[in-house]
């Protein structure tokens, strides 16, 4: 069944409108292209009959109007049945739920991110990441407790506290502001079970006497490598009555909360829908920050605190996603999430976390959201990297259009490149055990990763750079070259996360090296699997990639590096492996090693942090 799709207020008749390519070339050769997403003042030109019959767009219950239009534009048939469909924007769904997806098919989340989009499992891994690196690093949300579990602790800390103190009381599954409260009094407590209770913030900053929070705009198209975007703009949303501390006025939502769906049933709520404008109860976060520039707020310094939030909170629900990823989901082209952080800034402006939204609202009522959420959803699709799914017959079809042409010239890499999960090659596993096993032994080895690229390399390489030139209105934030620190909060450590860090750090100021270089490789085919021992890294010469660096060979070359099988220095892909060769080439590599270093005993990483 196809429904049809009416935008309203598109800019211009259709003549005036300019005409984009549908589809958008790769940086690099043999790499097939993705298809574009357009603005409303774009139009999108028409792939041919049999590539277009493929453009079929999945529609849920919750698929906003957003979304609807965005794709309509690209002439997706939108539909609500079958299972033929490239992309759905809809619920989450249970991780088992996952199997079904088709090795071409895009779904808008994860399994296993509920690890942060509850607000119980958020408090609670966070508050492990805080036991294990310090208050330091993790200060960044207020004191918590989960009822049942943590009612002994409340309850000391509740009395230690004394009568003076708030605390707000949230369902851990809830959305859009229902069963929040504040209280001050054990008596006022709910019988309810589950929840949440923790500190309330009683000092937020306030704009013309009125308390507001963030909706930051976060986007993850994938988990391993993990990539991290932000989208640049977000909305402010402001409490409709001015706020007072007085015990008094705990009762009032209107003041003590910000969310759009309370506001907006108060009499004295005020619409905004200039982007620019500080004016009424929702305004743009770049109309924000002008403000507070005004004032003499440094607000580069808040943007870069609550980027620092993003990405540790992110980190703090890999483990999860990663795991069910490998059992639930059949390629990781499939996945990728939008998120929806809400930050509050107290009167210091230290920005705080409240919440994780797994389904942020892209509700549009007023030009204000259509300005902001249209331009981050365009912008997301173009980023997710959607590909036509190639067939024989239709790679074998002439192609005239200038598009069908992109899409001509990159068949060949298609099947290897539409998002499966590749076949990884003896040498490239036993490449990876090597650097993972020296993740905590030598940190100065690791840029050898860059050494010898092999085709699993070069291909993630690419797709990031390919996916980075798409970015739009997004910044990305992991990696990044001043991301490196952000690696010892992974409880498990990733090989690809480590070549696009030593990546970031090698090439950050030369995008034109970066780009060619991997022009030249994509060229010669690298990325599609080679037999040349170049890339193959158990062939090439170890003595010149672990002498460091401004040694004088005086001696014989000791190095600080040994290879391990033992399951817990290997991320999930190296730990399976079931690769016949994998034992024999692994023997090589600890030979040639020992060879290095007479007499060197056998080094143990340490356990993972």
């Amino acid at each position: 069944m196809t429904v049809i799709i009416e935008e309203p207020m598109v800019l211009g008749s259709e003549e005036e409108r300019e005409e984009r390519p549908a589809l958008v070339p790769s940086l690099f050769p043999f790499i097939p292209p993705t298809l574009y997403f357009s603005t409303a003042n774009e139009k999108v030109e028409l792939l041919p009959a049999e590539q277009r019959r493929l453009l079929k767009w999945k529609l849920s219950t919750v698929t906003p109007n957003v979304v609807k239009y965005t794709v309509d534009r690209s002439h997706f048939k939108v539909t609500k049945k079958g299972h033929d469909w490239l992309g759905c924007w809809g619920h989450h769904m249970r991780s088992l739920g996952f199997k079904e997806l088709g090795e071409h098919q895009k779904l808008n989340h994860f399994p296993g991110t509920f690890q942060i989009g509850r607000k119980d499992r958020l408090w609670r891994n966070l508050s492990k990441m805080r036991l294990r690196y310090g208050k330091q690093e993790f200060s960044f949300f207020p004191r918590t407790f989960i009822l049942p579990q943590d009612i002994k602790r409340l309850r000391k800390a509740w009395e230690d506290g004394g009568s003076k103190q708030k605390w707000i009381i949230k369902p851990p599954a809830s959305a859009r502001g229902v069963g929040i409260q504040v209280i001050h009094k054990w008596s006022q407590m709910p019988h309810k079970r589950p929840l949440l209770v923790q500190k309330y913030l009683h000092k937020p900053y306030l704009i013309s006497g009125n308390k507001f929070d963030l909706r930051i705009y976060v986007y993850v198209p994938c988990y391993d490598p993990l990539r991290i975007y932000i989208f640049s703009d977000g909305l402010v949303r402001f409490a409709s009555c001015k706020y007072s501390s007085s015990m008094k006025t705990l009762g009032n939502k209107f003041m003590h909360l910000t969310n759009y769906s309370v506001n907006k049933q108060n009499a004295e709520y005020q619409t905004n829908s200039d982007d620019k404008a500080c004016q009424g109860h929702k305004w743009a976060l770049k109309a924000l920050w002008q403000l507070l520039g005004s004032r003499g707020v440094n607000t580069t310094l808040i943007w870069e605190k609550i980027k620092d939030i993003v990405i540790k909170t992110v980190i703090a629900s890999e483990p999860y996603v990663h795991n069910l990823m490998k059992m639930h989901v059949k390629s990781p082209y499939s996945c990728h999430e939008l998120f929806g952080f809400d930050i509050m800034l107290d009167e210091n402006l230290k920005p705080w976390i409240l919440e994780v939204n797994i389904s942020p609202s892209l509700h549009s009522s007023s030009a204000l959201d259509v300005s902001i959420k249209g331009q981050m959803i365009r912008d997301l699709l173009n980023l997710a990297g959607f590909r036509l799914p190639q067939r024989e017959e239709e790679e074998a079809s002439p192609c005239s259009s200038a598009s069908s042409s992109a899409s001509s010239s990159a068949s060949s890499s298609t099947s290897s490149l539409s998002g499966s999960k590749p076949t990884v090659s003896a040498d490239e596993r036993v490449k990876r055990s090597f650097y993972l096993s020296q993740f905590h032994v030598d940190q100065d080895l690791l840029v050898s990763v860059l050494d010898v690229l092999t085709p699993e390399d070069v291909r993630v390489l690419a797709e990031s750079e390919d996916e980075l030139s798409r970015r739009g209105d997004f910044e990305r934030i992991f990696p990044s070259p001043s991301s490196s620190r952000y690696l010892r909060f992974f409880e498990t450590q990733r090989y690809f996360n480590i070549l696009l860090d030593q990546w970031e750090q090698k090439y950050w100021n030369d995008w034109t090296k970066r780009i060619d270089l991997l022009k030249a490789l994509c060229q010669e085919r690298v990325h599609l699997g080679t037999s040349d021992p170049a890339h193959m890294w158990s062939k090439c010469s170890y003595v010149s990639r672990f002498q460091p660096q401004g040694r004088e060979e005086t001696g014989p070359l000791r190095p600080s590096v040994v290879v391990t099988s033992q399951h817990d220095s290997l991320d999930e892909d190296c730990s399976d492996c079931s690769n016949p060769e994998l034992s024999s080439a692994q023997s090589l590599l600890l030979q040639r090693l020992a060879s290095l270093s007479p007499g060197n005993p056998e080094q143990t990483p340490p356990p993972r942090a």
